[in-house]
């Protein structure tokens, strides 16, 4: 396998920043294009990527025959058919559809459309764990590549040796990886100031601009270019060979087929039933020979899923349901765990630009301090053919699902409504997609007959004029929108609230270094991540299509809520920190002044926290828990797969994807998902 130089290359990051450079200077010129011409350039990359072989479900025949089939063309799926499609006739089935041309999976700056997007087309399809955290899981070709927020680390050494992977050809598969997919990300100054931050705070060394694991403050790579276009797992079908491999879009997999072979007491996969958008059933066995499989690369719910709905899991479980029984394997859906994040909202007094996960703090007691930044995250609402913002405060907001101030038991669907429904409120709207301009202007009579709450003299108005960017341009909306924030009069151009949003996500690493947790289970190797407390994932029906019961046991384990209370801890001295202070009010005096600190503290979880919230921080973790969507397990090396990730128990049939993992590598998987794909 080659070992191609990755972009983090002297010269490489060189050309990146000219071309960053030379973006910000074209902008403005290409803002007049609109939207129509963004589709065309979609439909041309479908065509340059060659992806002929990609088809509906609708026209795949009754019966085919194939080499290997996978069974998921997401983050581990479409790298892995891409691989193998190079000696192998191959076949991708994936239940979602094309990731191209919808600009809620390609831009940058519709990042939180396609999590708040419940339509039964979306690319994201939510579900609702048994604890009451809101989450999603992808349902479209590229799979969660295409909705996250783009951050991309290698695991660390220590993860590498504990999986018992050859570290030479790890590191060639990430190479391979990065090439593809993987750039260095224009740094604003928001997150400067977070990395700073971090330092000043403790969480050292500088570690600069890396890919590697290590503990400390680093800027990580992204899969977004200088334009804001995501690139996604997809990206790698234009390394295939046209010829051997092809792709069903919309196509559901139902069962996997097992037989006995003649001299084998094992069960034997040889082939699988999807099912297109009309309910037509179709065929897929496996060509006779050696190197045949069913490989599941179906995520951390599909894949356990689908391997009970065939009778490989519980006996009791599948029973239940009226699965005949291939292979009792109790481990089946086992074992899955979530990274939970515990998110705190920071008000800006100055404007702050959109920026997704780019820094990262590795902290040496079990939490990764990560920071999102500006209020761009909008969902686009129609009204009357012209379009307007809500402002939504992007991934943490109840449109996406999320309500960190409200204990999960108490995040009902009306919970959700009437939050999303106050988040319409003026109050909310303090930013615009990209703040181009703005003025400010003493309060009129016009104004405090359209803002009665305003009626307190010395006040001011801000009006702020919003671009949106549509597949890597910008332009101007079709109807500017005005926001207005009571400041005092002296200080008008000091009270743009444009809130951002710092994460602490509890660790995947126990024992990150020789100082970790003195408890901890394990060695200075760091070869055991979390989170510590684990669930399992459960039939509620045997339609493939439906979720599945899952539990993840959210801060079951006090280890993993003393190392959310130290990321809170870091947090708020990172916000105190000098490098940060541009980006926060000088006290909770001020803040009260340019805006209503207690009605907005009703949807965001605030720094500095209301006075009237008075939980202690073990508390305020359990109650303001949300997805960091990395959940993992349910498959685990060990007890399901061997180390080849062949299923025990069964031949012909293999899982490759986060299901196996047993703790989540790195501060975000997606990398070594990609990686274990090649």
């Amino acid at each position: 396998m080659a070992a191609p130089g990755h972009r983090g290359s002297p010269v490489a990051v060189l050309a990146v920043a000219a071309a960053l450079v030379v973006s910000s200077c074209l902008r403005p010129a290409a803002a007049e294009q609109g939207e129509d011409k963004g589709g065309e350039e979609e439909a041309q990359r479908q065509q340059r990527y060659n992806f002929r072989f990609v088809r509906h479900a609708r026209d795949a025949p009754l019966v085919s025959h194939f080499n290997y089939i996978v069974v998921g063309g997401g983050t581990a799926g479409c790298p892995l058919a891409a691989t193998l499609s190079e000696h192998s006739r191959v076949l991708l089935l994936e239940r979602g559809g094309y990731p191209y041309g919808n600009r809620n999976v390609s831009s940058e700056y519709h990042f939180a459309d396609a999590l708040a997007d419940t339509s039964p087309r979306s690319p994201a399809q939510r579900f609702v764990s048994e604890d009451g955290v809101v989450n999603a899981r992808a349902r479209v070709l590229g799979g969660g590549s295409c909705l996250n927020a783009g951050f991309y680390t290698r695991a660390s050494g220590e993860y590498v040796r504990a999986a018992g992977w050859d570290a030479r050809l790890v590191n060639a598969s990430y190479r391979w990886v990065e090439k593809e997919l993987v750039f260095r990300p224009d740094v604003p100054k928001w997150q400067c100031a977070l990395r700073e931050g971090l330092l000043q705070a403790g969480v050292t060394p500088d570690n600069g601009y890396t890919f590697d694991h290590v503990p400390g403050t680093k800027i990580g790579g992204t899969i977004f270019d200088s334009t804001g276009r995501r690139h996604t797992a997809a990206d790698f079908l234009r390394t295939a060979n046209p010829r051997r491999l092809t792709v069903f879009l919309h196509a559901t997999v139902s069962q996997i087929l097992f037989r006995h072979r003649e001299g084998s007491a094992k069960p034997v996969a040889y082939g699988v039933v999807f099912t297109d958008p009309m309910g037509v059933q179709h065929r897929v066995y496996l060509r006779g020979g050696g190197k045949s499989e069913v490989i599941l690369a179906a995520g951390t719910l599909g894949s356990p899923q689908l391997l009970m709905l065939s009778g490989v899991g519980p006996r009791g479980q599948l029973e239940k349901h009226g699965i005949r029984t291939v292979m009792d394997h109790p481990m089946v859906g086992q074992g899955v765990a979530d990274n939970p994040m515990n998110s705190v909202f920071v008000p800006s007094p100055v404007p702050v630009t959109l920026s997704l996960v780019q820094i990262v703090g590795v902290t040496r007691f079990g939490s990764f301090i990560e920071g999102v930044s500006g209020s761009q995250f909008g969902i686009p609402l129609h009204a009357s053919g012209v379009r307007r913002r809500s402002h939504t405060f992007g991934m943490f907001s109840p449109m996406t699902g999320q309500l960190g101030t409200l204990p999960p038991s108490e995040r009902t669907p009306e919970a959700m409504r009437r939050a999303a429904d106050a988040m319409r409120d003026p109050i909310f709207s303090y930013g615009s997609h990209l703040l181009i301009r703005e003025t400010w202007t003493p309060v009129s009579a016009s104004h405090l007959a359209m803002e009665p709450s305003l009626r307190i003299s010395g006040r001011c108005v801000r009006r702020t004029y919003s671009v949106t960017a549509h597949h890597g341009r910008v332009r101007p909306d079709v109807a500017a929108f005005t926001s207005t924030v009571a400041a005092p009069l002296p200080s008008c151009r000091a009270a743009a609230a444009s809130p951002c949003a710092t994460a602490a996500s509890v660790a995947d690493s126990p024992c990150a270094t020789a100082s970790s947790v003195a408890d901890s289970p394990c060695t200075t190797a760091a070869s055991i991540l979390g989170p510590l407390s684990t669930g399992h994932i459960e039939l509620r029906s045997t339609d493939p299509r439906a979720n599945p019961a899952v539990t993840f046991n959210y801060f079951k384990d006090p280890k993993d809520v003393e190392r959310c209370v130290r990321g809170i801890e870091t947090i708020e001295r990172v916000v105190r920190s000098r490098a940060f202070s541009r980006f926060t009010y000088a006290n909770a005096t001020a803040m009260d002044a340019a805006f209503d600190r207690a009605k907005l503290a009703n949807f965001l979880n605030l720094l500095p926290r209301h006075p009237r919230d008075t939980r202690p921080l073990q508390q305020y973790c359990r109650d303001t828990v949300m997805t960091i969507w990395h959940y993992h397990g349910g498959c685990h090396v060990g007890p399901v797969v061997d180390q080849d990730y062949r299923v025990i128990g069964v031949e012909g049939l293999r899982v490759v994807d986060s299901s196996t993992f047993k703790y989540s590598p790195g501060t975000n998987p997606q990398a070594t998902v990609m990686m274990l794909g090649r």
